[in-house]
């Protein structure tokens, strides 16, 4: 009876000590394929760590100081040492003189620049497509790709020369009947001026990732359709939109996450005084209050309220864009 219940008592805990031994072997043939991955591919993951040192130090390094939003920031008392205020800084920020028209400022810039310049490139990406002359397309690529390339001070001055009075656009105004005034001291054009400068400087570098989208599709579509009797009309709704489908979609989504992110350098450049009524946004407005007025909290805490707002719209084209085609980030 006693090698009997032995027997049987070495039976019962064997299993439990097979388990043991082979959950400790998945675990340790992950550690075996990760370290000669890791051999396999050295040079690999060194090509990557400046690019995880870029982030780590540039974008994660800075997240600490955003608690300067909840204090009152003095440079002599550090950040830790500085009085905390809790959200006394979002408080005046919401019920400022300035916030409704800074917000609706910002919602209308990058909303008009959505509309009219999120297309542009595509549009451009598809034309180049339809060329068959390739000299005409390379110089076509070339003088649209050679704005993103020049400064961006240069490329405000040329805009502050064009539309002031005198300039090239103001003329052509005078010669349809209008009346020679700088552009730019008129509140009206400003929206506009900073779209189509927008479009002029971006587009044709944004064109390069739908043009590398559209050389992926596959040819032989194209001569199905043409066996078929299809036109170029044709082609372009049924064999190209669809194929880009997939690279607008994400192109999109990325751009939602960005939207409220205008850049405040070209917006100080262009904009003066007399236009703050339509050019004064969240990023100008959070400079000229940290960085001019010295007021590092309060613009610290308006530019964690527009990265919140960057990050729900982020999120929310995501979720829809899932649910409509299929196609996220995530």
């Amino acid at each position: 009876m006693n090698q009997t219940s032995d027997t049987n008592s070495y039976r019962r805990s064997k299993p439990a000590k097979v388990r043991g031994r082979t959950g400790g072997s998945v675990t340790d043939s992950y550690a075996i394929r990760l370290r000669k991955d890791f051999k396999l591919n050295y040079w690999l993951y060194l090509m990557i760590l400046p690019a995880l040192a870029y982030y780590i130090i540039f974008q994660y390094g800075p997240m600490y100081g955003t608690i300067i939003a909840f204090k009152d920031y003095s440079p002599a008392n550090g950040i830790l040492g500085s009085e905390w205020v809790g959200l006394a800084n979002f408080r005046d920020f919401f019920e400022g003189l300035y916030f409704w028209r800074i917000f609706k400022n910002t919602v209308l810039l990058s909303v008009n620049t959505l509309i009219f310049e999120f297309p542009a490139p595509i549009i451009l990406a598809l034309l180049i497509n339809e060329l068959r002359n390739r000299t005409f397309k390379r110089w076509v690529q070339s003088i649209t790709y050679m704005p993103y390339f020049i400064s961006l001070i240069v490329i405000c001055g040329l805009v502050k020369d064009f539309t002031n009075s005198g300039g090239l656009i103001t003329q052509i105004i005078v010669w349809l009947g209008g009346t020679d005034t700088s552009l730019l001291q008129n509140p009206a054009y400003f929206r506009p001026i900073y779209v189509v400068s927008e479009i002029w400087q971006r587009f044709g570098w944004e064109s390069i990732i739908y043009i590398a989208a559209l050389s992926s599709i596959d040819q032989e579509q194209y001569e199905a359709a043409r066996i078929d009797g299809a036109g170029r009309w044709r082609q372009m709704l049924n064999i190209t939109l669809p194929g880009l489908l997939p690279t607008i979609t994400i192109m999109l989504i990325l751009r939602m996450g960005n939207l409220f992110n205008l850049g405040f350098e070209k917006v100080i450049l262009l904009y003066n005084s007399s236009i703050y009524d339509t050019a004064d946004i969240i990023s100008s407005y959070v400079y000229r209050k940290g960085l001019i007025e010295f007021n590092w909290s309060y613009g610290a805490a308006v530019g964690i309220f527009n990265s919140v707002l960057n990050l729900v719209l982020l999120v929310a084209a995501n979720y829809i864009s899932r649910r409509v085609s299929q196609n996220s980030l995530w």
